[in-house]
C-alpha cells in the first residue's frame, strides 16, 4: 500500500495489520531509524529483546535467503508477535520478500530499512502495490515540517521556545532527524533546569556548532559572489555528512529573504524597515551582508536562481542522478551569476 503525506504519521502511530511487511526509505536515514523503531513498538515494548526481536542485515539475507521465512516464522516464547528489521535493503531484496508475502505471518512483522529509493526501485514498487505490505517515505523536512518537529521534541523536553529561536533552528540546523534530535538535546542540556522560553541567542550558544554556521557561511558567500569560499564551505558541509537538500533549501530560504526584500524595495520601502520586518529575523552580524546583497542582486537574477534551485532539487531526487556534483554545480553557478 502507497501511503498519502497525510497518512504517513497516523500510520507510523499505528501500522495498518494487514501490512506484514513495512518498508521504510529515504534520504532522512535518522528518519528512517526513527519511524522504524516506533512502528517497533507496537509489536514489542523492547526493541533489544533478544526473544522476540532480531535483526539482519540484507547481505546476509543474499548469504541465506531462508533465514528471512526462518525468523518471521517463529513463533514467540512469551506469546504475540516477534519483530524482525531488515537493515540496508535495496532492489536485490525484491524477491524474497515477493515471494514472502505469498503467505507471511499473521503475528510477526517485518520491517524493512533502505535508503533513497527512486520511483522505479522494484522494492519500492513491491511494498507500495502488495495489499498486504506498505512503504513509508522518509525524506527530508522542509521548513514546515521541521518547525513541527522541533516543537514536538522540545515539547518532549518540557520546553518552549520563542518565535524567532524557532526560526532560526529552523533554518539552521541540519535536516537529519537524528542530526535535528542531537542537537536539540544539547539545547535541552544547555537549559538545564532553566525553563524560561528558548531565545536566539540561547539557540545560537546550544547549537552554532551544528553545521549553523558553515550553512551560513556558504549562503552568504553564494550570495555575495565569493565562488571560493562557497565551493570550500560546500565540500566541509558535504564531508560533514550534511544531506544536499538540506544545503539547496538553506539557499531557496536565503535567496526567498531577498527577492521579498528586493520586491518591496522597487516598492519604494525603505530595506530597513523592510529587514526588520522580515520572519525569522536576519541575524544582526549578517545584515550588512544581506543589506549588500538585497541592492547589488535584481529581482530577474534572484527569480532565476530560485527557479534553478527548484530544478536542481528535483533532478538530485531521481535516482542515479549524482546529486553532489549538480549541487556543487549550482553553488557555483549562483556565486558567479551576476544577478
Amino acid at each position: 500500500m502507497k501511503l498519502s503525506f497525510r497518512d504517513i504519521e497516523p500510520f507510523v502511530k499505528a501500522p495498518n495489520p494487514a501490512a506484514r511487511v513495512i518498508l521504510v526509505y529515504g534520504p532522512d536515514n535518522g528518519l528512517v531509524k526513527e519511524r522504524a523503531a516506533t512502528m517497533g513498538k507496537t509489536v514489542i515494548d523492547d526493541l533489544n529483546d533478544p526473544f522476540n526481536a532480531v535483526t539482519i542485515n540484507a547481505s546476509q539475507l543474499s548469504e541465506d535467503p531462508a533465514r528471512l521465512h526462518d525468523e518471521a516464522g517463529a513463533m514467540s516464547m512469551m506469546g504475540g508477535g516477534r519483530l524482525i528489521r531488515v537493515e540496508d535493503a535495496a532492489d536485490k531484496l525484491t524477491t524474497l520478500l515477493k515471494s514472502y508475502l505469498e503467505n507471511p505471518s499473521t503475528e510477526n512483522l517485518i520491517i524493512v530499512e533502505a535508503g533513497d529509493l527512486g520511483p522505479r526501485s522494484s522494492l519500492r514498487k513491491l511494498c507500495e502495490t502488495a495489499k498486504n505490505a506498505a512503504a513509508v517515505p522518509c525524506y527530508v523536512e522542509d521548513q514546515q515540517g521541521l518547525t513541527r518537529t522541533i516543537r514536538q521534541i522540545l515539547n518532549e523536553e518540557q520546553l518552549s521556545i520563542e518565535p524567532d529561536a524557532l526560526g532560526w533552528l529552523t533554518i539552521n540546523i541540519s535536516g537529519d532527524r537524528a542530526k535535528v534530535r542531537s542537537e536539540l538535546e544539547k539545547l535541552a542540556i544547555y537549559k538545564g533546569t532553566d525553563k524560561s522560553p528558548i531565545t536566539t541567542d540561547d539557540a545560537r550558544a546550544a547549537c552554532g556548532e551544528a553545521g549553523a554556521l558553515a550553512l551560513d557561511d556558504l549562503v552568504n558567500s553564494a550570495a555575495g559572489h565569493n565562488a571560493e569560499n562557497a565551493l570550500k564551505t560546500y565540500n566541509k558541509l558535504i564531508e560533514e555528512g550534511v544531506n544536499f537538500i538540506v544545503i539547496l533549501r538553506s539557499l531557496q530560504n536565503h535567496f526567498t529573504r531577498l527577492h521579498i526584500t528586493k520586491a518591496r524595495m522597487e516598492q519604494g520601502e525603505n530595506i530597513d524597515q523592510i529587514m526588520k520586518t522580515l520572519s525569522p529575523p536576519i541575524f544582526f552580524k549578517q545584515q550588512p551582508a544581506f543589506k549588500i546583497q538585497a541592492n547589488r542582486w535584481s529581482l530577474t537574477g534572484i527569480s532565476k536562481v530560485l527557479e534553478k534551485l527548484c530544478q536542481v532539487e528535483a533532478q538530485c531526487k531521481q535516482t542515479g542522478s549524482p546529486a553532489e556534483t549538480l549541487c556543487a554545480q549550482t553553488v557555483l553557478g549562483i556565486s558567479k551569476s551576476r544577478g
